[in-house]
């Protein structure tokens, strides 16, 4: 599932830098997905490119623009749900210099103890 940024954006920006798939725009700004520049997915507020999202599944134990949004507007996307398996594929397929570690506790939500 992708994690999506609501309306309730009050555009300060604590999200953007802490998203390890460089997944999250501000409002307006167009995004680089897959070599190509594509159109903003929103014009007035950050907003997260779900096919980028991996809900930070091998990074994080939890989602990081989450975890630092003053108003709690970085929340699920039940529109676009997804499992472990495949947030972890897409992050290995994002970041293939990278070795990922096996997921656990501090690499998944869904391994949460």
């Amino acid at each position: 599932m992708s994690t999506k940024i609501t309306e309730e954006c009050i555009n300060c920006g604590a999200c953007e830098p802490e998203c390890p798939n460089t997944a999250i725009y501000a409002g307006g700004v167009q995004y680089e997905y897959e070599g190509k520049m594509h159109d903003a997915l929103s014009a007035d507020f950050y907003y997260i490119v779900p096919e980028k999202c991996t809900e930070c599944v091998g990074h994080f134990d939890q989602e990081q623009c989450a975890a630092v949004c003053p108003v709690d507007c970085c929340v699920p996307d039940p529109d676009r749900v997804e499992s472990e398996e495949a947030l972890f594929g897409r992050a290995k397929l994002i970041h293939p210099e990278r070795e990922f570690a096996q997921l656990g506790p501090a690499t998944s939500h869904f391994q949460k103890v």
